[in-house]
């Protein structure tokens, strides 16, 4: 019995391989179902945590879905990116709009291998990511920041910030007195 296992243990790293591509696969087909209810049913199985009244609209790309946590009322937009491999944090009433981008996880410039390096995000409640913004590992945005279309955030936001340019530096502020609350009730099923 010893040698059967010991024979079969060089095949154990190209299995994990495998189970894991397989895993991808499954997460990036799922983002294509024409319910939007039956994929908020199979993130949550897989092991993200949901809060009520979210929306993922369809293309989402998603890694690491177990160390995701979305708030009450998210929405997120068309073929957007969540890297949740280092932790994303999602407040409340946040919008994603379509492509918009958080990265967990990436290359360290200075490591002689080439390294990963992963640092969790946090997004306050009521922020706004518009199109095509992106987050790099360990940021964390304010309650009611925005993030303007095209930036690329590197450092931490505060809250009400109005970020654009890349990197994002504060280009306005936001009124403090915003309450505005998402629902799914207006989003038809099949998006």
């Amino acid at each position: 019995m010893v040698v059967v296992v010991r024979r079969f243990r060089k095949f154990l790293p190209p299995l994990r391989r495998l189970e894991a591509g397989l895993r991808c696969l499954t997460v990036f087909a799922v983002a294509k179902f024409p319910s939007r209810s039956l994929r908020l049913a199979l993130y949550r199985a897989a092991g993200m945590k949901v809060g009520r009244h979210v929306v993922i609209h369809k293309g989402l790309e998603a890694r690491g879905l177990r160390s995701i946590t979305l708030g009450t009322g998210t929405i997120i937009g068309f073929d957007c990116i969540l890297d949740g491999r280092g932790g994303i944090i999602i407040g409340e009433h946040v919008n994603f709009s379509s492509e918009a981008a958080v990265w967990t996880m990436q290359h360290d410039l200075r490591a002689r291998d080439f390294g990963a390096v992963a640092a969790p995000v946090v997004i306050g409640d009521r922020a706004w990511l518009s199109f095509r913004c992106t987050v790099l590992p360990g940021v964390t945005i304010g309650t009611g920041a925005v993030i303007a279309a095209g930036a690329v955030v590197t450092r931490d936001v505060p809250p009400f910030a109005v970020m654009a340019g890349v990197p994002a530096t504060q280009v306005a502020e936001r009124p403090r007195s915003i309450d505005y609350v998402f629902d799914d009730s207006h989003t038809p099923w099949f998006i």
